[in-house]
């Protein structure tokens, strides 16, 4: 049977309700990227102020360091791994506009009133009541089926009602007043672009939450709500840094080639970069 026929007016409500649920959901979870993705690029922002000038110095320091050493007879060492937002990848871009759906089709199906719920009994009496039935499991299938409808009727239940009637085989545009197969194919349409939709924004998000920034991001507010000052320490130590490889590179920078001195020079620095 096709499905927008056996679909009654009830659960396609409910369908409905679901579908205005997801979109919901879908909102928050916009809502939830977007602000996270503004609070690690304002953190980006600050993490520079702070520090991406000092590992420039560091980094400027070590390059000439690596010349001097180069120029003793040392071997090409390379300078220590920065931690710069420079070297860190992309942040996910931001999204892009969502999708509209689809226009929401408008009722259809026969003129007039839906039936009154004693009109649906008396159908489902004339089309299931086991007198009109003949061979024994057949009358016993119907005789179940006739205490359904007497059980909804008696309860004022419209959806069973409907839905009896549907299994049995009658109409539903003469059962509900209205040809469910139009607004059903809309759900879909809409169901399918919203879960698309979910997907790209949750994938978004896990990137953003698995991104070496957000976990720097962490760390650091979650000393800061102690009452530490975590950028502040890294900064100083950078200077301290700086601070000791320009002495490194007063002293190689007055040193001969294949000198004791120049030997002991090279051996230490080989020491503290594979520390």
């Amino acid at each position: 049977m096709n499905e927008g026929l056996a679909l009654s007016r009830h659960a396609l409500a409910r369908r409905q309700n679901a579908l205005a649920d997801m979109r919901r959901y879908l909102t928050i979870q916009e809502q939830d990227f977007q602000l996270l993705r503004a609070t690690l690029l304002q953190f980006m922002h600050r993490y520079q102020g702070e520090l991406g000038s000092l590992y420039q110095e560091l980094e400027h320091v070590e390059g000439q360091l690596q010349r001097i050493v180069l120029g003793l007879g040392g071997t090409d060492i390379a300078p220590p791994p920065k931690i710069t937002h420079a070297a860190m990848p992309a942040l996910a871009s931001p999204l892009p506009p969502p999708p509209g759906l689809p226009p929401e089709p408008a009722a259809s199906g026969a003129p007039g009133e839906p039936p009154s719920l004693k009109q649906l009994y008396r159908r489902a009496a004339m089309r299931l009541h086991p007198d009109r039935v003949l061979g024994e499991p057949d009358r016993q299938r119907s005789l179940v089926s006739m205490m359904a409808v007497n059980d909804a009727y008696a309860r004022e239940d419209r959806q069973a009602l409907e839905n009896l009637l549907i299994a049995a085989g009658e109409d539903a545009v003469r059962v509900t007043g209205e040809n469910m197969q139009p607004r059903l194919d809309w759900l879909r349409r809409a169901e399918h672009i919203v879960q698309e939709r979910l997907g790209v924004v949750q994938l978004r998000q896990r990137q953003l939450q698995e991104h070496p920034l957000n976990r720097l991001w962490q760390a650091v507010s979650k000393a800061e709500t102690k009452g530490l000052r975590p950028l502040t320490v890294m900064a100083n130590r950078l200077r301290t840094q700086i601070s000791e490889r320009r002495r490194e590179l007063y002293i190689g920078q007055r040193l001969q080639p294949g000198t004791a001195l120049a030997q002991s020079f090279l051996s230490e620095r080989r020491t503290r970069l594979e520390a």
